[in-house]
């Protein structure tokens, strides 16, 4: 009986709620368009933007290939096919060049923008995962194998150094104010800080939580953003110690997240079938809308510059893979 008060109290709870509400929480992200990517099977791993040209690079990871987008004209204009389970990618405008990282064979395959023509690939050894570009350095830096940052010159079109790690790297992130780099080592549940010009490490910081996989830095408020898997908790640190300033629940199986500094926001995206967004300026990070998505849909990417979140959303129950395109509403 007292199960059957609460779930009837739920529910009036539920039918309370304006619809009003519901409208203004979905308006916090307005889906503009949804761009089919084609006969894509399989995961979608990480995206790149080229700004110039408005493009973004989808990493087709259960295709082998990666997906030129044409944002403007809302369709695929190019395939880079033949690649080996491609995770991490990144364009770099300076020599327009888009590096593409294989797990399946640890190369990272590198394509003109141009014309999307080849140039000479870097192999690194196993599991090349996670790109980020370092402009203080101008240099590229990769995540691989079973413990290890790779520091790749474009200039030489070479591996230049190495970083070790205790255990294979998911996302990580560039301190632009220092040398450092932190690095979630999901498999010893920590937080890893190392130095990329001497390539030690500074710090090692244990989490309660498991499957640390999505960070972001907020870099006005000297924070760093992780959201773990087990149990969905987002979690901001303080970027000098490492210190918990606050937790807040958030949606499952998430693989990104996004800081928009504009509206102070973050977002973030869950395999779950949701999109949370919450908010920076409030202390306990509160939810601001909860928006459904579809599952397995939990790579995204927010590019500033063109004030879009990109969706990516695999093939799945007759419907096909596509981008889904957000704008951030006021």
């Amino acid at each position: 009986m007292a199960n059957l008060m609460a779930a009837l109290v739920g529910a009036a709870c539920a039918m309370a709620i304006p619809q009003t509400a519901v409208a203004a929480q979905a308006d916090l992200l307005r889906l503009e368009a949804k761009i089919p990517l084609g006969n894509v099977a399989g995961r979608i791993d990480h995206m790149a933007f080229d700004a110039a040209r408005n493009r973004l690079f989808v990493a087709e990871l259960g295709n082998n290939s990666v997906g030129v987008v044409d944002i403007n004209a809302r369709k695929v204009i190019h395939r880079i096919s033949g690649l080996k389970e491609p995770q991490g990618i990144a364009y770099l405008a300076s020599r327009d060049l888009i590096y593409i990282a294989n797990g399946g064979d640890g190369v990272v395959q590198i394509h003109r923008g141009s014309d999307f023509s080849p140039a000479a690939p870097i192999p690194l050894g196993g599991d090349a995962d996670n790109i980020r570009l370092d402009p203080a350095t101008n240099r590229i830096v990769v995540g691989y194998g079973k413990g290890a940052l790779a520091i790749i010159d474009p200039a030489g079109g070479a591996k230049v150094a190495d970083i070790p790690l205790k255990a294979h790297p998911e996302s990580f992130q560039l301190d632009p104010d220092s040398d450092r780099i932190f690095v979630n080592l999901p498999e010893t549940r920590s937080i890893a800080v190392v130095n990329k010009a001497t390539g030690q490490e500074l710090a090692n910081w244990p989490q309660i939580h498991a499957g640390n996989y999505a960070m972001a830095l907020d870099n006005e408020k000297e924070r760093i953003f992780v959201v773990f898997r087990d149990p969905a908790t987002f979690v901001a640190l303080a970027k000098d110690i490492g210190a918990v300033v606050a937790e807040a629940d958030t949606c499952g199986d998430v693989d990104d997240l996004f800081l928009d500094a504009k509206r102070q926001r973050v977002y973030v995206s869950c395999g779950h079938g949701f999109i949370d967004v919450l908010d920076a300026r409030d202390p306990g990070f509160a939810r601001l809308a909860r928006i459904a998505t579809v599952p397995g849909a939990r790579t995204s990417l927010f590019v500033a510059d063109a004030d879009r979140l990109f969706l990516a959303v695999r093939a799945q129950g007759g419907q096909g893979a596509a981008i889904w395109v957000y704008r951030p509403v006021d």
